[in-house]
């Protein structure tokens, strides 16, 4: 039986591991906090990230790294993009040179503008065969709830990727492969900040129309960037692309579009982390994302209002007037 370890128990740490043993396999899910791991394994759910879901026997938590990877033939990543640097540098003396690494995470590092399969390869030395990235509309609570859902494995090496759609492959969940790895975690990363927008446009009281309209600029934008980078543009038309882009706008379960609603009613960015334990990917990576964008030579009007307004240079209806009164143009420019 292969062996699985998800770091990560957050929301979709968790709500994986649920896919993972649902698929008939045994998870071992490595928490940050030692009590949340007795939690976990003595009354069978998370209370912190997914109260009242019943978690299998199969699913074992540990606060210890090295118990958590070694022996994995296969390693899931389920934590914050801008933390999963340093968490990596500690944990890969203990992952095998045979194991398949999965991302779950959806974000551009800040600096080095990486995508995190990228930062997989840099501090482990896997090549990008042994690398591989999960991304599609999957809200972690829908998930939990097994309702059925749909994502996208990605790798280099479809043979890989056709190995953890195997391991992934449940009663709720279905997994399709691509190869294109660049453009499945684009879109995942992009879509938070879309979704801030979107979520900002619900806040000040708009309707459809303007967020249908942020919706469709934004996946615009985002295969704008994924055609700069050499992306397969019917990537972004798939799950890993639309799927995501409208589950996440569209949702109030979605962090990022309930961080950008909460800007629209004028909290402030540090109000809105000072609230919450969970993070919106979004607020961290729109800087990323544009100076990527930037470094390309790719307009990014959406990612650099999003930017201004979460630190604090804009104000939600500042941005959307200035989407308004931006020059028009053809829309396939």
């Amino acid at each position: 039986m292969t062996q699985v370890s998800v770091l990560g128990a957050g929301n979709w740490g968790t709500a994986f591991s649920l896919v993972l043993a649902d698929a008939g396999n045994d998870v071992t899910l490595w928490a940050r906090r030692e009590e949340l791991c007795r939690t976990i394994n003595e009354r069978r759910q998370n209370p912190d990230y997914l109260p009242g879901v019943e978690l299998p026997a199969t699913i074992a938590a540990t606060h210890d790294a090295e118990q958590a990877l070694t022996g994995a033939d296969v390693v899931v990543f389920a934590v914050p993009s801008q933390t999963f640097r340093g968490n990596l540098e500690r944990w890969a003396p203990y992952i095998s040179a045979t194991s398949v690494m999965v991302s779950l995470m959806k974000g551009v590092e800040l600096g080095t503008l990486r995508r995190m399969s990228e930062v997989i390869g840099e501090v482990t030395g896997a090549g990008p065969g042994r690398v591989a990235v999960v991304s599609g509309p999957n809200l972690s609570h829908e998930i939990a709830q097994r309702e059925p859902a749909a994502s996208v494995v990605a790798c280099a090496d479809e043979d890989v990727a056709k190995q953890v759609q195997d391991l992934v492959h449940g009663p709720t969940f279905r997994p399709y492969t691509s190869v294109d790895v660049v453009g499945c975690e684009l879109g995942g990363a992009y879509k938070n900040v879309v979704a801030l927008s979107v979520g900002m446009a619900v806040g000040l009281g708009f309707g459809d129309n303007t967020t249908a309209s942020l919706i469709t600029r934004g996946l615009a934008e985002t295969a704008r960037l994924a055609a700069a980078m050499d992306a397969n543009p019917l990537t972004l038309m798939g799950l890993a692309g639309l799927g995501d882009l409208v589950a996440t706008c569209s949702s109030p379960l979605s962090r990022n579009r309930t961080f950008g609603e909460k800007l629209g009613l004028g909290m402030t960015t540090a109000e809105i982390l000072a609230s919450t334990r969970e993070v919106a990917e979004g607020a961290k990576s729109c800087s990323s994302l544009l100076a990527l964008a930037r470094k390309v030579g790719v307009d990014a009007p959406i990612a650099e209002h999003v930017e201004a307004v979460v630190d604090g240079r804009m104000t939600p209806p500042e941005m959307m007037e200035s989407f308004v009164r931006r020059d028009t143009k053809a829309e396939t420019d």
